[in-house]
């Protein structure tokens, strides 16, 4: 694929968040199953399944781009869950765990929202309204998500963790 348009920028930037998603929806099973707090690893799969529709919403912009969904593998998220899975093989206990996973949780957020605040003005540029307002509530749930995780994060009372 060539890089000297717009469109063929939305279409690579289109690709990469739709293998992001696709990684952290698998991501998300993780984190719910390697949470021990109930509330959390509520926010793990009520985030799961919105994973879902966000995915259903790209595969209706591919379609509006004429183009089948393809994924174009997504070093960002990539670079994130390994990370996290070299947090996890040291063995934390169980409250570090929990701290981490929010914490690691909210990073893949912060990339998700850049993703798709990267895309929409794409989107708008190309006159693909309609693209632009999936791609915006992809992005309105991303920002809900984090601060759902940011709200769990605040509160999360750190007295079981030793401060050395």
């Amino acid at each position: 694929m060539s890089m000297d348009t717009i469109h063929d920028l939305f279409e690579h930037g289109l690709e990469d968040i739709y293998h992001a998603e696709h990684e952290l929806l698998e991501a998300l099973s993780d984190l719910e199953e390697n949470t021990g707090r109930e509330e959390i690893a509520s926010a793990f799969a009520e985030h799961r399944e919105e994973t879902k529709q966000q995915i259903d919403r790209l595969e209706e912009v591919f379609e509006m781009v004429g183009e089948p969904p393809e994924k174009e593998e997504c070093e960002g998220i990539k670079g994130l869950i390994e990370e996290y899975e070299e947090f996890e093989s040291m063995e934390p206990n169980q409250e570090v765990m929990d701290y981490h996973n929010m914490a690691a949780a909210e990073k893949t957020e912060h990339y998700e929202i850049a993703a798709y605040g990267n895309l929409i003005p794409l989107a708008d540029q190309l006159g693909m309204d309609d693209a632009a307002d999936l791609l915006e509530e992809n992005l309105r749930e991303e920002q809900d998500a984090l601060e759902e995780l940011t709200e769990l994060t605040e509160e999360f009372e750190m007295d079981a963790i030793p401060a050395e």
